[in-house]
């Protein structure tokens, strides 16, 4: 286990960010912790890609797992994590597509 700067924290939550099926995960832990089968079902992809995605957050250092005998229950890995979820969401943005005319091939914004 590692300890990142403030730089790097930010670099790793906007990766996991970057990905919708893994916000849309992070959204799901935010509510409650889950399960990946149940969680699999919620967002509608397969186990497989559930389990990469939790993986890359587990890498990352947004989510932990909990063994529970033989299931094991996910959950953000800090509570400060349901708050900055809460607080993104809380944004308005004044998005200018014509500042980046390449949106729709290159995913930018």
């Amino acid at each position: 286990m590692e300890t990142v700067t403030h730089g790097q924290v930010l670099a790793r939550f906007g990766h996991a960010l970057s990905d919708p099926t893994r916000a849309r995960l992070l959204l799901a832990l935010r509510d409650s912790p889950g399960y990946p089968a149940e969680l699999a079902d919620l967002l509608g992809v397969t186990r497989q890609n559930l389990s990469n995605h939790l993986a890359c957050l587990r890498g990352c250092g947004l989510v932990v797992a909990a063994p529970e005998g033989r299931r094991t229950r996910y959950e953000l890995a800090d509570v400060r994590l349901r708050h900055a979820l809460n607080d993104l969401l809380g944004l308005v943005l004044a998005v200018d597509p014509a500042a980046c005319p390449d949106t729709e091939t290159k995913n930018c914004c």
